[in-house]
């Protein structure tokens, strides 16, 4: 006997496990909570298992939430391709994405995806500081934008956690000497007031040694040896090396994680975009870190390094 899938239902269950709560997929979705709840709860009937555990304040997937996700990802972009194939809708315009300096390559594959399925979509990047993509997505300045918190103060869509971890030359002594010599962007990245407050802790005093909006420019004083920096750990280049902080003497960083961030009245070409880097950024594995329950809150630089 032939079953056939909800497509509606997936798409539910889909947005919930994106946006990590029932009541911010039904304002994604248009339903009321209710509605949205009924068809999460259809489907999993459908299937005969539970896809979310609810627990206290929280909603998580389950083991067969998370192996469905992937699939149900699939399932949607291949009908909404064929559906745009064969009656000549496709997403037009323009989409404005703010990124990080230090995860325009992280983001390059989520890119180089959405370009290819939406080429009629004319993308433009805004690179800046964290704190000031934030502002830039609640005054409309992007459209869709990932930014940078401590993972215990994430706020947004989390779709990756990382250590933040400190970041030498090869073969340099920079981080034994002191005042510690750093290489940040400046003032108002995200990971600066994180790692001068971790060591102000410790009592160790530092000295800036660059300061720009550059970050290959911030690499090539680490690789010269000529000061130490921070990054997550994804976005250390090969030919740096991370310092194990209590080897090393120094203070141990929390982890950050990457956040999308959405204005309250979302374009469908951010939408499209916020789906591709979910799939691209959320195939690297967290590493080390507790997960943060995901969730979305309504509302031209980099960090100690990068952000």
């Amino acid at each position: 006997m032939m079953r056939n899938l909800d497509l509606d239902l997936i798409r539910t269950f889909v947005t919930v496990a994106d946006s990590g709560s029932m009541t911010v997929a039904a304002n994604l979705l248009h339903m009321t909570q209710g509605a949205v709840s009924q068809q999460v709860k259809r489907l999993e009937d459908l299937l005969g298992c539970l896809l979310f555990v609810r627990k206290t304040r929280k909603l998580e997937l389950s083991r067969q939430g998370e192996q469905f996700l992937v699939k149900a990802r699939q399932l949607l972009r291949l009908n909404d391709e064929i559906w745009a194939d064969m009656t000549g809708e496709s997403l037009r315009g323009s989409l404005r994405v703010g990124v990080p300096y230090d995860l325009v390559s992280s983001l390059a594959p989520a890119m180089k995806t959405f370009a290819e399925v939406h080429p009629h979509v004319e993308v433009s990047l805004v690179c800046a500081a964290s704190p000031e993509l934030r502002e830039a997505v609640d005054t409309g300045r992007v459209d869709v934008s990932l930014a940078e918190y401590v993972a215990s103060e994430a706020e947004g869509e989390v779709v990756r956690i990382e250590p933040l971890v400190w970041v030498k030359g090869r073969g340099s002594d920079a981080w034994q000497k002191r005042p510690l010599p750093l290489s940040m962007v400046d003032e108002r990245c995200a990971f600066r007031p994180v790692v001068l407050g971790a060591l102000a802790n410790k009592d160790i005093p530092w000295r800036t040694v660059f300061e720009s909006g550059n970050i290959e420019a911030t690499a090539a004083t680490v690789r010269a040896g000529l000061a130490i920096t921070t990054w997550l750990a994804s976005t250390v280049p090969a030919d740096l090396e991370t310092l194990a902080p209590h080897a090393a003497g120094l203070p141990a960083l929390p982890p950050f994680a990457i956040c999308l961030r959405l204005p309250t009245t979302v374009p469908p070409a951010a939408l499209e975009f916020a789906r591709c880097v979910r799939e691209s950024m959320s195939n690297i594995l967290n590493v080390g870190v507790q997960p943060v329950q995901r969730g979305r809150v309504t509302p031209n630089r980099t960090g100690a390094g990068s952000d």
